[in-house]
């Protein structure tokens, strides 16, 4: 979206309409005249560029975009991006990795902008069992295991209802990065077949009131999920600000005692053998 624009003026407006902010509202919450907001916007001012940063801020502009926005009014850009090996950003990879492990033996994972999997734990092993392996391979995509027909589709009892939640939480998120590589993926996972639940949904589990819960089918019977989502409070660097950790609780008795004596059971077979179980292997070749 913004790339395809040339003044940093465009930019700005394409941002407040893209927020459906007139030029009063974004005058009102920047504390600036909306005359100076429409010189800006038309090119017959020049913003500083606290003044850009200040007006980013406003209109929640991602952190790349902010970037892009600084180099089109000619300014250098703010917001590093770095893998997340570097050395720089060790703190943030180790509090991934301290909340995916203090998570088990309940699902977690990690999850870029563009929902590439950037780190999970154990207990995902378990969803992930009779998923294709090519879907796993690098990079791995979450919402096309969750929902491609060789991923977790076919096993996912709610998957009408998981599939309008997933396609609503990418469309929002579209709406507000503008990101045009999720509008590919959008318009990827649209044409997966039609969504067809295996069986007949069971009674409503407690929560569902309120949530929206996951329900597959595992070798252990099914599970009934529901997660929060976390991310970094302030971030100043790209890719620290595009992670987002994602953590699945049990909805119930029945499923915590599933997983619990999952995790028993990779334990044992390491404990026997001395090496990762089945259900991890597919762990390894991600990291």
């Amino acid at each position: 979206m913004a790339q395809q624009l040339h003044g940093v003026g465009e930019h700005l407006r394409e941002w407040r309409l893209r927020r459906r902010l007139s030029q009063l509202d974004l005058a009102l919450e920047a504390d600036i005249s909306t005359r100076h907001l429409s010189f800006l916007e038309t090119g017959r001012a020049q913003p500083s560029r606290d003044m850009l940063l200040h007006l980013a801020e406003q209109l929640d502009v991602p952190l790349r975009e902010r970037n892009v926005l600084l180099a089109a009014a000619g300014y250098a850009p703010v917001f590093r991006e770095r893998s997340l090996e570097d050395p720089a950003l060790a703190a943030a990879r180790a509090a991934i990795d301290l909340v995916l492990a203090g998570h088990e033996p309940f699902p977690a994972i990690a999850v870029d902008r563009h929902w590439r999997l950037v780190s999970a734990n154990k207990a995902v092993g378990l969803l992930l069992a009779g998923v294709d392996q090519d879907l796993l391979r690098q990079p791995v995509n979450v919402l096309r295991v969750a929902l491609h027909p060789n991923g977790l589709a076919p096993r996912t009892v709610n998957l009408a209802e998981w599939r309008a939640h997933l396609l609503a939480r990418l469309r929002r998120q579209i709406e507000l990065t503008a990101d045009p590589d999720l509008i590919k993926l959008l318009d990827e996972l649209q044409k997966y077949p039609a969504a067809r639940s295996p069986k007949p949904p069971s009674a409503a589990p407690p929560g569902a009131a309120i949530v929206l819960p996951f329900q597959l089918q595992t070798e252990h019977g099914v599970v009934t999920l529901i997660s929060t989502v976390t991310v970094f409070g302030t971030p100043i660097d790209v890719t620290v600000a595009e992670l987002a950790l994602e953590c699945f609780y049990p909805a119930d008795a029945a499923t915590a005692d599933i997983l619990q004596r999952a995790a028993a059971i990779r334990r044992d077979f390491r404990a026997r053998s001395g090496t990762v179980s089945p259900a991890d292997g597919w762990r390894s070749d991600m990291q």
